[in-house]
């Protein structure tokens, strides 16, 4: 078994997991790099995260970008890296099958693909985007790498609320062949309830939508998988920005008192 295989298995072993585990998203390798050295078993990629480092608003970052920056972390990361890959980077489905058969050739252990069009901003329809989970399970399958598949149903997140059609959705994604499934948006507990009990994959959730809530509760109400999308990067800028108008606009530098050792992140980087 290569290395790429090691990893897909162990992102695999993770899912079986009962109790939920914190899936974080780094922006850049060196992000990367220390979130595996604190000790998470699994990184994910973020489409906003990678954007921003590249100084691209979400949705600008190319097909060739995007390679890159997997075949980058998964080969710095040294722990299983799960690809947000969008819509395929692709409207055609024959196009979004090659992509997905490049991005698998980078490393990573797992792929998730949303029903939202970043060209046209519109969820596609039911019948089209469970055709296109099905066309990249069996992408993937044709890989012969066991690569996880997780289906996003994007519309609590691009301004929709009917729950009912939500489910309806990840239940034809699950059909199709998803392994892992993800409804970004989810504000409650009970709503997190409701579709975990209707599914019988695992289900990723988006703790930015319930901050107030900790691992524990989210495992309670059915969440396999915690992501964090592009909350870390925010949190990073924060402190940018902020240090950068005291500069700018005070002429000081107290924010150096608050700034981490350089020894401590070569700690963690030679880990």
């Amino acid at each position: 078994m290569n290395a790429h295989q090691t990893r897909c298995q162990e992102f695999r072993e993770l899912h079986r997991q009962c109790n939920g585990w914190i899936i974080p998203n780094p922006w850049d390798v060196g992000s990367a790099r220390l979130l595996a050295a604190l000790g998470f078993k699994a990184l994910a990629t973020t489409s906003a995260g990678l954007a921003f480092s590249l100084g691209k608003v979400d949705g600008a970052v190319t097909m060739t970008e995007m390679v890159a920056h997997c075949s980058a972390l998964t080969a710095a990361a040294r722990v299983p890296v799960n690809a947000d890959f969008e819509n395929g980077y692709a409207e055609n489905l024959k196009q979004m099958v090659a992509n997905i058969t490049q991005l698998a050739a980078t490393g990573v252990a797992g792929i998730s693909i949303e029903d939202f069009s970043r060209d046209r901003q519109v969820i596609y329809p039911l019948t089209q985007a469970t055709e296109r989970v099905h066309a990249a399970a069996e992408a993937i399958a044709a890989t012969g790498l066991p690569i996880m598949l997780t289906a996003r149903a994007e519309s609590l997140l691009r301004g929709g609320d009917e729950i009912d059609n939500v489910i309806e959705r990840l239940q034809a994604y699950e059909k199709a062949g998803a392994d892992v499934l993800y409804a970004p948006a989810i504000r409650s507990l009970d709503t997190l309830r409701t579709v975990t009990g209707s599914l019988n994959r695992p289900f990723n959730v988006l703790a930015s939508f319930l901050p107030g809530e900790s691992l524990a509760t989210l495992a309670a109400a059915g969440a396999n998988r915690v992501s964090v999308g592009s909350a870390l990067t925010y949190a990073a800028m924060a402190p940018l920005l902020e240090a950068g108008r005291e500069m700018l606009v005070q002429g000081t530098f107290s924010w150096m008192e608050k700034a981490p050792g350089g020894a401590d992140i070569r700690y963690l980087l030679d880990s």
